[in-house]
């Protein structure tokens, strides 16, 4: 017991002891006039360097205004919302995972479109071809992978679905992370149901007389009036928009809505120097639903016809009946400034309801106003096709094109150059990037599909993802410009 109790005293006494210690040093000036030794005060005085001459003089001078500057500071709204990153942001881009499936790679196939999950944790990727040549005796796959999966392989999918024919476009389903939209070349819209690996074909529309007979180049999911629901809105070269709900009970696809294109009935502006030629139809090659108004979808076409179509259009389209279940309705209202090279691709804005991307064969990414025919802005991507263009989901003024001599150019509109901000470059002789897609879940991830048959996942740095003080406003002002430039 005696151990015992001399131990404790002599904690108490070190814990008494560290105290007065830390107290000491916190409060020096009180130490010096409790206990002031003076042998003491004189070494610590020693390290310290002497005032310089005129220094307490210049503070007195200079307070007042400090304090005044400081108090304007802390009322500003300048740096609302700003954040800084400590992050080092030499490296712009960095590559993450490059994916491949080794049998599309050794029958040379072409990744044709990517789309993320609306979880963020899975990217699909469909292999077809984009050169010349008969697409529809070329068996093709849509692969899956999960980046989140710990063990991920890079050159095996966790999913692989067998297609018959090349699939050209490709689209996850915005709520239900195990459903994907797919166009095929032969015309054909399908859904794939990823949770059922035997059969994943949850709903074909197989050859009738309501499908497409022309390659489905774009599909997406629409919302439908019944809250909850989506469709499928599917383009084709033949002139074609068509809407599908599925059919639970039957297992299938019904046609709900058809939009047909002719050239006659396409508006045209005064400044406009088109003229229609070849066949009646317009072929689609790009198709972009606007995220502002559920009623708007824009189409661009082969011919570079790129217009502003309505849902809710109740003219009849001067289009040969074909059989097809609904009557077919012509969907343009507006057009805009006809390019002179097919459109490959469109994107609205997710961050001004009026502004979106095209870009074609024409290596040009124009910048849109749905109120203007003209172009607000023309910037040179590249001196070949642009394949896909994509607004970045967090950065207002930041997007990101595909090109055909296979690099990335990403663009930053804040910039006072529009030269690109960042350049992603995997290498590889004439393999084009194909597609492109922003990770809206996670910004910092973007996937580029190409013609080697990879899709690569590239890691985007704060600076290209992060929205900087007055962005939206730069953006707005961009907007209301009214004249176009071309750079």
């Amino acid at each position: 017991m005696g151990p015992l109790v001399f131990q404790r005293g002599c904690q108490t006494r070190a814990l008494h002891s560290t105290d007065a210690e830390v107290q000491t040093v916190s409060t020096a000036v009180s130490s010096t006039q409790t206990e002031p030794q003076d042998h003491v005060t004189e070494q610590l005085l020693q390290h310290e360097e002497p005032e310089p001459p005129g220094l307490r003089d210049f503070l007195r001078q200079v307070e007042d205004r400090v304090i005044k500057e400081l108090v304007k500071n802390a009322r500003s709204h300048a740096f609302d919302g700003y954040q800084v990153n400590w992050e080092d942001q030499s490296q712009l881009v960095s590559c993450r995972h490059r994916l491949q499936h080794p049998s599309a790679q050794e029958r040379s196939l072409h990744v044709t479109s990517v789309s993320w999950s609306c979880t963020g944790s899975v990217i699909a990727c469909a292999y077809g071809r984009i050169d010349e040549g008969d697409w529809g005796t070329e068996k093709s796959h849509v692969c899956t992978w999960n980046l989140d999966r710990r063990g991920l392989n890079p050159k095996q999918p966790d999913l692989v679905i067998d297609v018959p024919t090349t699939v050209t476009a490709l689209s996850f389903h915005p709520n239900q992370p195990s459903l994907i939209a797919g166009g095929l070349y032969t015309g054909e819209v399908v859904v794939w149901d990823t949770s059922h690996t035997q059969d994943p074909v949850m709903a074909q529309t197989g050859m009738s007389a309501d499908s497409h007979r022309e390659p489905v180049y774009q599909v997406d999911w629409v919302p439908l009036q019944k809250r909850g629901e989506f469709g499928v809105l599917s383009a084709s070269s033949g002139g074609r928009v068509l809407l599908w709900t599925l059919d639970p009970d039957q297992g299938g696809f019904v046609l709900s809505a058809g939009y047909a294109l002719v050239r006659q009935q396409v508006p045209h502006s005064s400044r406009s120097n088109y003229k229609a030629r070849g066949s009646s139809h317009v072929g689609v090659t790009a198709l972009a639903l606007s995220p502002w108004d559920s009623d708007i979808f824009l189409v661009g076409s082969e011919g570079g016809l790129l217009l502003k179509c309505s849902f809710s259009s109740q003219t009849l389209a001067a289009a040969p009946s074909e059989g097809q279940s609904v009557t077919l309705r012509a969907p343009a209202v507006f057009s805009f400034r006809p390019r002179n090279s097919p459109i490959h691709s469109i994107h609205c804005s997710p961050f001004h309801r009026n502004l979106f991307l095209s870009v074609g064969t024409d290596g040009l990414a124009h910048l849109h106003s749905l109120l203007q025919t003209n172009p607000l802005l023309s910037v040179r991507v590249s001196d070949s096709y642009v394949f896909d263009v994509r607004w970045s989901p967090t950065r207002p003024l930041v997007f990101a094109a595909a090109t055909g001599q296979g690099v990335v150019q990403i663009f930053d509109l804040g910039r006072r150059s529009l030269r690109p901000a960042a350049t992603i470059d995997q290498g590889g002789a004439n393999q084009a990037a194909t597609c492109l897609a922003f990770n809206s879940q996670n910004p910092h991830l973007l996937a580029v599909g190409k013609t080697d048959g990879t899709v690569n996942i590239w890691h985007l740095s704060a600076d290209l993802t992060e929205q900087s003080p007055r962005e939206t406003v730069q953006l707005e002002l961009m907007a209301r410009e009214v004249v176009g430039l071309h750079v």
